[in-house]
């Protein structure tokens, strides 16, 4: 007599094709169409912030083939030119110049450097230390988990920006002292997110199960351990990258960041304060490149926390 067909476990309504004979899908299937609908609803901000950060980045990249000309040199005689479509304006200076007669697009293309640089210089740095400190303290537990700790909540009483301010008045203004400024301020802020990250899957199945097989404590936070902390991180570094570079844009108008000549958006903000009635030009278009940039950070940090974690969209 012929054997009957196997059935169905039990549970699992048969499929064709991947979809279910009652019209519900497979549960890889439903799988791949969360991922779909999370990528499609993470896209706008994503791309968007991608856009923007790219046109940035390249022209930072790029500053001497883009740059129209030299951002230190000036001309006394093009004083205050205002932009090429004002009727005083000069195709020359497609956006104006500054007091000191420098062409202000040239130095905005130029100043992009200094920010992008303080910005992901910074945070990597930054992330280095405290993500290996963070998950050392969560991993390990015991005393070291407790001194990092306490190292962390003394670092967060005090004041962020004030801690900035002595740092770099007692450094000295300059690219190197500002990412030091910044490393130093803002390690702690990846130590208690990793640390947080490993304690929630460090009594895991698959940890357990790594443990019983033989792996090396090493090897455990390398292939288990870091990809669960690295979703939540990646967000956390993108807004950081934006705070940063506003941060060194508040330091170089309070004098305290990139010494000029050097163009950076802070300093061209603090030179342009005594011509906003008369040459509006000269702090408008640093205060937009700044805006653009932070703006493009943030969305793409939205769009990775869309992405990782889907019920976080509205």
């Amino acid at each position: 007599m012929a054997e009957a067909p196997a059935s169905p476990a039990a549970g699992a309504p048969p499929t064709i094709g991947g979809t279910a004979r009652n019209g519900a899908l497979s549960p890889g299937r439903l799988r791949t169409r969360r991922r779909r609908l999370a990528f499609r609803g993470a896209s706008l901000p994503l791309y968007g912030g991608a856009v923007l950060l790219t046109i940035v980045t390249l022209g930072a990249l790029f500053a001497p083939l883009l740059a129209p000309h030299d951002p230190l040199d000036s001309d006394i005689m093009a004083r205050l030119t205002p932009p090429a479509w004002d009727p005083l304006g000069t195709a020359q200076y497609p956006l104006g110049a500054d007091a000191l007669g420098r062409d202000l697009l040239s130095r905005l293309i130029y100043g992009a450097r200094v920010s992008l640089v303080v910005g992901f210089s910074s945070v990597l740095m930054a992330g280095l230390v405290g993500v290996a400190l963070g998950v050392l303290a969560g991993y390990s537990g015991g005393t070291a988990d407790r001194i990092i700790m306490i190292v962390v909540d003394i670092m967060m009483a005090f004041p962020l920006v004030l801690l900035a301010l002595a740092v770099v008045a007692l450094l000295g203004p300059s690219v190197v002292n500002m990412v030091i400024v910044f490393v130093a301020t803002s390690w702690f802020i990846y130590a208690r997110m990793a640390r947080a990250s490993t304690l929630g899957v460090r009594g895991r199945d698959f940890i357990t199960a790594a443990r019983v097989s033989g792996a090396t404590d090493l090897r455990i936070l390398l292939r288990h351990v870091l990809p669960n902390v690295a979703g939540p991180l990646a967000v956390v570094a993108s807004f950081e990258v934006a705070r940063i570079i506003t941060t060194e844009a508040a330091l170089g108008f309070l004098g305290l960041g990139v010494p000029p000549p050097a163009p950076s958006w802070g300093g061209m903000l603090a030179e342009g304060r005594e011509y906003v009635q008369s040459a509006w030009w000269v702090s408008v278009f640093p205060g937009l490149a700044l805006m653009v940039t932070v703006l493009g950070i943030n969305f793409l940090g939205d769009g990775i926390r869309d992405l990782i974690d889907p019920t976080m969209q509205v």
